[in-house]
């Protein structure tokens, strides 16, 4: 018999309203009332992870394919242990609820010294702590949850950011009454006198010029406006590009797409069709270190127009207030009016892709890599030489790409893909991660195994840290890690591996493997054997750049 409604199925409701039908996270005895709530729930699922940092990375997979998700964890213990994941997807503006189950109402109120707190009766510091890092937070009472789970959930939609709620194990039984109407965060209008005067700005700034260009990043991915920056350079050609983390905003196979801009360390077509314009449209950008090898670029601000979620700017002049997607909407149609630019390349330019054979290197293998893959592709490359040999594959359309080389936690691929496809089971999910990464996380595999995912795994053995190689200690054993034996792992994480595993080391070897894998039947590994000082030529630049960073 169905228990009364009560405060966790109005949480649960709201979750479904905001695009979620699965909950991540590990069970804790602070949060086993409430996922009673959720295993009865017809629409949400509950997926347990290995750990609560494994949990916090599939959460965020989750959400950057399905536009937002929620991570569940108990008190102290298990919240500390997803912060740092929860802090990535701050970092790069991926909404994911992060819920804590607690000790109840009353307990709090005597100070109770309960286990997993720090013995001395004060219940907030893992609040404060998750302040810095999350949009909105709430502490859920019998008399506030409902409200406060609106705001915190509405502020999350509006900001593309993580939310935290305590959930006191009392309270989430209390009664509620059902929400009336689904939650839903309308987009907010810009003044119209505020809005003018940009489009006066960028009209006087468009009309000044006769080379336009189009650099995208990945705050266009978060806002949901990757259709309207493809339908902008189809009907109005120009140069464009995006940086490492906007990649699968366009078809990259198309005349007129450039590459991946990095500053200096970017192919010379890529950086001339950026730099050499007169005029700059910067959508969604954010040039960090390791994006622009060491903040190399070249762009001036009396060249650019860039745009921000909630803001725009014309050479100094910031017009505040006006949503993203407005500002795209008047450049676009100012676009049509001035930009005339026939400076429109082949879409292969600056790359040469050849067929490979001989040794595994980087260079052959991403060579090889580029010809299997494929549209509709979910691609998760992990920081190192994952994602930055990646930068110069040529993706088709409507493909995925999942970096995180803001926040730069290695091993976050793994347990990211375990959650991209749970939120898209249908579609081929790859995932490009180094050994030294994939220790960190590999317990996920198991999860995966469990849930008859069929991801294809590659992972890039190098013998260690590698990227840190490159930056510092090239020989130093600090860069060694304990060397696996890769292809026996699935074996070793679940009494029915439905696994396929291989070692390749010929570039010819790794092309037939992938030609076997190529319909995912099962989940399938490829140990890839690699130089243990090769690296992509990007990656070399911006370890340059950071090793004279941190010398000075």
């Amino acid at each position: 018999m169905r228990t009364p409604y009560c405060v966790a199925d109005y949480l649960l409701d709201r979750l479904r309203d905001c695009g979620a039908d699965h909950l991540f996270g590990v069970p804790g005895d602070y949060n086993l009332q409430f996922l009673d709530h959720v295993i009865d729930s017809p629409d949400i699922c509950w997926v347990g992870c290995a750990n609560e940092l494994n949990a916090s990375y599939a959460a965020d997979g989750y959400a950057r394919c399905k536009g937002f998700a929620a991570l569940l964890t108990t008190f102290g213990v298990g919240e500390l242990s997803a912060m740092n994941g929860i802090a990535g997807s701050y970092a790069e503006h991926v909404p994911v609820l992060h819920i804590v189950g607690a000790p109840g109402m009353a307990a709090q109120q005597r100070g109770e010294l309960l286990h997993h707190t720090l013995g001395d009766g004060e219940f907030r510091h893992f609040y404060h702590m998750s302040e810095p890092i999350t949009a909105a937070q709430a502490v859920l009472t019998e008399q506030n949850a409902c409200f406060e789970i609106d705001r915190v959930l509405t502020t999350m939609l509006r900001e593309r950011r993580p939310g935290y709620l305590m959930l006191p194990a009392d309270v989430a039984k209390k009664p509620a009454t059902p929400p009336v109407a689904s939650l839903s965060a309308k987009p907010p209008h810009a003044d119209n006198a505020c809005l003018q005067a940009f489009r006066d700005a960028a009209q006087a700034r468009l009309a000044a010029g006769t080379r336009t260009a189009l650099l995208a990043d990945f705050l266009v991915l978060r806002h949901g406006l990757k259709h309207a920056l493809q339908k902008w350079v189809k009907e109005t050609p120009m140069a464009h590009a995006t940086m490492l983390m906007g990649k699968g905003i366009f078809n990259e196979r198309q005349p007129g797409f450039y590459g991946t801009y990095s500053g200096s360390a970017s192919v010379d077509a890529a950086r001339e069709a950026i730099e050499g314009a007169d005029t700059v449209l910067c959508i969604g950008t954010r040039f960090t270190d390791t994006l622009t090898a060491g903040f190399t670029h070249q762009l001036s601000l009396s060249q650019t127009i860039e745009v921000q979620p909630h803001a725009a700017r014309v050479g100094e002049v910031w017009f505040t207030g006006i949503p993203m997607y407005q500002a795209i909407e008047t450049l676009a149609e100012l676009c049509k009016q001035h930009v005339h630019d026939t400076f429109i390349p082949s879409s292969r330019a600056g790359v040469s892709w050849t067929t490979p054979d001989g040794t595994l290197t980087q260079e052959s293998f991403w060579s090889t890599l580029q010809t299997f893959i494929r549209p509709g592709d979910i691609i998760l490359a992990d920081q190192g030489t994952s994602a930055f040999g990646a930068i110069d594959l040529r993706l088709p359309a409507d493909v995925n790409f999942i970096v995180q080389p803001l926040w730069g936690s290695i091993g976050y691929t793994l347990a990211a893909a375990y959650g991209a496809q749970t939120a898209c089971p249908e579609r081929r999910t790859i995932v490009l991660t180094g050994d030294g990464a994939a220790q960190l996380t590999i317990q996920e595999l198991g999860s995966m195994l469990r849930d008859k995912q069929r991801p294809i795994i590659l992972v890039l053995n190098n013998e260690g840290y590698t990227v840190e190689r490159a930056i510092h200690g090239a020989e130093q054993r600090y860069n060694d890690i304990a060397l696996w034996n890769w292809t026996q792992i699935p074996q070793a994480l679940s009494l029915d591996p439905q696994a396929e595993c291989w070692r390749v080391s010929e570039a010819e070897q790794l092309a037939e493997v992938l030609e076997k894998v190529a319909h995912h039947e099962r989940l399938s590994l490829i140990e890839v054997m690699l130089p243990k000082a090769d690296i992509p030529p990007l990656l070399g630049a911006i370890t340059k750049a950071l090793e004279a960073r941190n010398n000075a």
